[in-house]
């Protein structure tokens, strides 16, 4: 029988972009880095991330991405630009994308209980 002993594994956001610090994320957490991978099982580490004040977005994402978000209504649809939602949470931005590298099955609210973002006060 094979078990199970998660690591936790700690991502220092420093000089890197948000997109690479997601991606190594996402992949940590299922596991992937490990010889005994199951997509069906979950066999992932805990994952820390640090240092986000000191992230860099590439090209002109920060001035120009946007999320949109509807609510099923007609008139209902909200844009947020990534610059409004960095400068209010910038955990929440990477908590976002990490959940959206993710596969959108059973495992992902498990995978995202083991990601966590300790952010500092500059």
């Amino acid at each position: 029988m094979i078990r199970n002993v998660s690591k936790t594994h700690v991502i220092d956001a420093t000089g890197q972009s948000i997109g690479r610090v997601a991606s190594s994320a996402a992949r940590l957490l299922q596991g992937k880095h490990k010889p005994t991978y199951a997509p069906n099982r979950d066999c992932g580490d805990i994952v820390v991330v640090k240092n986000l004040a000191n992230a860099r977005f590439t090209g002109g994402k920060l001035q120009q991405k946007a999320y949109y978000h509807y609510s099923g209504y007609p008139g209902g649809i909200r844009k947020d630009l990534l610059r409004d939602l960095w400068v209010k949470s910038p955990s929440a931005v990477v908590r976002r994308v990490v959940r959206e590298m993710l596969p959108d099955n059973t495992l992902r609210k498990i995978w995202l209980k083991r990601f966590r973002v300790e952010v500092t006060k500059p």
